[in-house]
């Protein structure tokens, strides 16, 4: 299991990365690895207003479909279309392999989200 650093993470292991108000939001190595091969990825669509904890997407996989849930509150800026052709990228590179870009209403929204130690501490609690 790969815990990227730098990142805040939720406890459904979905993953942000903030620039400035732009959060970019992808599931985490865990989650893709626990799902195994993905072949759909349900992507928003650009405009969409979402509140922390909405659900942003579903990710289907040979085993289960997965809820992606929304670490932030905003308005979503930007969809991953590489996904829509090829939704094994998350499985190829779950970190780069991001689902969505949201323009947040408050960034300090990431602050109450697990960093990359509380992070492994629950992926560990959850093996």
């Amino acid at each position: 299991m790969n815990i990227k650093a730098g990142l805040k993470y939720t406890p459904e292991h979905e993953w942000a990365r903030a620039e400035g108000a732009k959060v970019y939001v992808g599931v985490a190595d865990y989650a893709q690895e626990h799902l195994g091969d993905i072949v759909f990825v349900d992507l928003p669509m650009v405009g969409d207003l979402l509140e922390k904890g909405d659900v942003l997407g579903v990710v289907e996989s040979v085993k289960a479909a997965s809820d992606v849930f929304c670490p932030v509150s905003g308005k979503v800026v930007a969809v991953n279309e590489k996904l829509a052709d090829n939704p094994a990228l998350v499985n190829l590179d779950p970190y780069g392999a991001w689902i969505a870009v949201v323009e947040a209403e408050d960034v300090s929204q990431l602050n109450e989200l697990l960093d990359e130690a509380g992070y492994a501490a629950l992926c560990e609690e959850g093996e």
